[in-house]
C-alpha cells in the first residue's frame, strides 16, 4: 500500500561522502588524528534535527549555542534553561520562519541577541582561503564553530538554500563535513571545500545578497550583568528611534547652556514606556519549599558582580548630574518618565516578581497573565555574610500559584541591623541609574551638535567610555552593540550591514 508523503533521499555521491560511510569513516580516522576534528565532538553532543521543514538556521543556531554552553538564561521545559528552536524569535517572528526560513542576515542578528560572540562573512566580503582558514582554526578547538549558508544544488541535492554547522576538516583531502540538520532527508556527509564555497557564492533570492558563514564563539563574560535591551515589547521601536535618532537632532536644535539643559531636553521627550526597553538582569528563583533561603557560591557570585556595576554606575559624574536633575525635576512637579512605579521598591517588587514569572514560564520579558500576592521585601543575612535584599511573593495565573525569590542587587548601607523594611534596604537598580546607563550607551557621536565647545567638552568627559572601570565600560559597550543591532533591524538594513562593529 503507497504511503504519503516523503521517507529520506538517497545522498548524491559523488560529489557528497557519506559520514557513515566506509570512506567517511576512513576521512573522519584521518581528520582525528590531524587535529581538525576537535570541534566535532562538542557538536555532535547536541546536534539536534530541525523540527520544522524551514527551521535549519534555527536548529543549526540552537546546536551550536548549547556546544559552546551559553546559557540562555530562560527556561525551556520544566527547570532546565536550555537553547531550542522555539526560544529563537527575537529577530523573525517564528511563523514567518516556519513559512519562509531565515535569512543570513537575522540568523546573524538572532546569534548576537542570543549572548554569542558572531564573525559573518558574505561571500563578496571573503575568500576561499579565508573560509579554508577559518574552516581549519573553528575545526582545530571546541570554543568556535562555523555555521554555513549554502544552495544544496552544487551538491545535487534536492531543495534550496540551507543552513547547516561545519563538524570537522580533513586537510588531506580539502574536504569539510556538513552536519546536516535535515536528518530526515540527509545524513552527515563530507564535501569538497572548493564545491561548499561554490555552493556559499550563491544569491539568496530574498535578500538579494550573496550567501555566506558565520563563526560563533562564547563572550569571555555573561553579554549583560545587570542591564539588557529588549526588543520583546511593541514599544522598543519607537524607543529606538528616538534614542539614535532623535536625540542627536534635538540637542543641535536647542540651544543647551550646562548639563542641566542636555539631560532635560533628552529626557522630557522620552517615550514613556522605555523601561519596556531597558531591563534589569533578574536573578529569579523558585522559593524553597522550607520557605529557607541559601545561595549558592555561582549566586553569590553574580549578585556581587551587580552589585559592583550598581556601584560604579553610581560613582560616575553622569550619575550624581542624573541625581541632581531627577530631585530638581521632581520638586518642580515636571513630568520626566520613570521606571517602573516611580522607584518604590515594594511596588516593583510586584513587577519584578511577575517579570521573574514570566521569564521561568519561557516568556522572557514578560508579565502579561500573571498576578503577584503575598509580596515581601527582606534583607536577609546569610551565615553571617554580607546581607542579600530578596523580594518573595506568589505569582498566579491561570495554571495556579508559584513562590518565586528575586535577589536584588543593592548597594549596602553602612550596618545597623537588619529587617523587612523597604527603608532598611540599601540603592536597588533605578531611575537614576537606569537612565545613567542608557546615556552612557548611546553612540558617542549624539552629542556632536552641541554648539557651546565647553559644554560639549564637558558632556564628552561625562559620556566616555575610556576612562569607566572594566567591569561597567563591558557593560556599556555591551548595551552600545544591543541598541546599534536593534536600530539595524529596525531600518531593515541587518542584510546589509551587520558584519559592522557593534561597539
Amino acid at each position: 500500500m503507497a504511503m504519503a508523503g516523503l521517507y529520506r533521499r538517497v545522498l548524491p555521491s559523488p560529489p557528497a561522502i557519506d559520514f557513515s560511510s566506509s570512506e567517511g569513516k576512513q576521512l573522519f580516522l584521518e581528520a582525528i588524528q590531524s587535529g581538525t576534528m576537535e570541534g566535532f565532538f562538542k557538536l555532535i553532543s547536541y546536534f539536534q534535527t530541525q523540527s520544522e521543514p524551514a527551521y535549519c538556521g534555527l536548529a543549526s543556531l540552537a546546536m551550536v549555542l548549547n556546544a559552546l554552553a551559553i546559557d540562555p538564561g530562560r527556561k525551556w521545559k520544566g527547570p532546565w534553561r536550555w537553547f531550542d528552536e522555539s526560544m529563537l524569535d527575537c529577530c523573525e517572528p517564528l511563523e514567518k520562519v516556519k513559512a519562509k526560513g531565515i535569512s543570513f542576515g537575522k540568523l546573524v542578528c538572532l546569534a548576537h541577541c542570543s549572548g554569542a560572540r558572531v564573525e559573518a562573512f558574505r561571500t563578496n566580503q571573503s575568500t576561499i582561503d579565508d573560509f579554508r582558514k577559518y574552516v581549519m582554526a573553528c575545526s582545530s578547538s571546541d570554543d568556535c564553530h562555523v555555521i554555513s549558508s549554502y544552495h544544496r544544488r552544487s551538491f545535487k541535492q534536492t531543495g534550496a538554500g540551507h543552513f547547516s554547522p561545519i563538524g570537522g576538516y580533513h586537510a588531506g583531502k580539502d574536504m569539510a563535513l556538513v552536519l546536516d540538520v535535515a536528518r530526515f532527508k540527509y545524513p552527515p556527509h563530507w564535501v569538497p571545500l572548493k564545491l561548499l564555497w561554490e555552493a556559499m557564492d550563491t544569491v539568496d533570492g530574498d535578500s538579494g545578497q550573496p550567501r555566506g558563514f558565520m563563526l560563533i564563539s562564547k563572550l569571555h563574560r555573561a553579554p549583560a550583568l545587570l542591564y539588557t535591551l529588549s526588543c520583546k515589547h511593541e514599544s522598543w521601536i519607537s524607543t529606538a528611534k528616538y534614542l539614535v535618532d532623535d536625540v542627536p537632532c534635538l540637542v543641535k536644535s536647542v540651544d543647551v547652556k550646562n548639563v542641566k539643559d542636555v539631560l532635560s531636553v533628552v529626557l522630557s521627550s522620552l517615550p514613556n514606556n522605555f523601561r519596556e526597553f531597558i531591563k534589569w538582569v533578574a536573578e529569579v528563583r523558585r522559593k524553597e519549599e522550607d520557605g529557607g533561603l541559601s545561595l549558592s557560591q555561582e549566586e553569590k557570585g553574580r549578585l556581587a558582580i551587580k552589585e559592583e556595576v550598581l556601584k560604579q554606575v553610581q560613582e560616575t559624574g553622569l550619575y550624581k548630574h542624573m541625581t541632581e536633575f531627577l530631585s530638581s525635576e521632581k520638586s518642580c512637579c515636571r513630568t520626566i518618565p520613570r521606571t517602573a512605579h516611580e522607584d518604590n521598591l515594594p511596588d516593583i517588587a510586584a513587577w519584578v516578581c511577575c517579570q521573574g514569572a514570566g521569564l521561568m514560564s519561557g516568556i522572557s520579558g514578560s508579565s502579561h497573565g500573571f498576578c503577584c500576592q503575598e509580596t515581601c521585601v527582606k534583607c536577609i543575612k546569610i551565615n553571617g555574610e554580607k546581607p542579600v535584599t530578596v523580594v518573595s511573593g506568589t505569582v498566579v495565573n491561570n495554571n495556579g500559584g508559584q513562590g518565586v525569590d528575586v535577589l536584588i542587587p543593592s548597594s549596602q548601607p553602612e550596618a545597623r541591623g537588619c529587617s523587612c523594611s523597604p527603608t532598611n534596604i540599601g540603592t536597588y537598580p533605578g531611575t537614576n541609574d537606569v537612565l545613567t546607563v542608557l546615556l552612557l550607551a548611546l553612540p558617542p557621536e549624539t552629542w556632536s551638535g552641541i554648539k557651546e565647545e565647553k559644554l560639549l567638552e564637558e558632556i564628552h568627559g561625562l559620556v566616555s567610555t575610556e576612562n569607566l572601570p572594566t567591569l561597567l565600560q563591558e557593560e556599556v559597550l555591551h548595551l552600545r552593540g544591543q541598541l546599534k543591532l536593534l536600530k539595524r533591524c529596525q531600518d531593515n538594513k541587518v542584510e546589509e550591514d551587520f558584519g559592522a562593529p557593534l561597539s
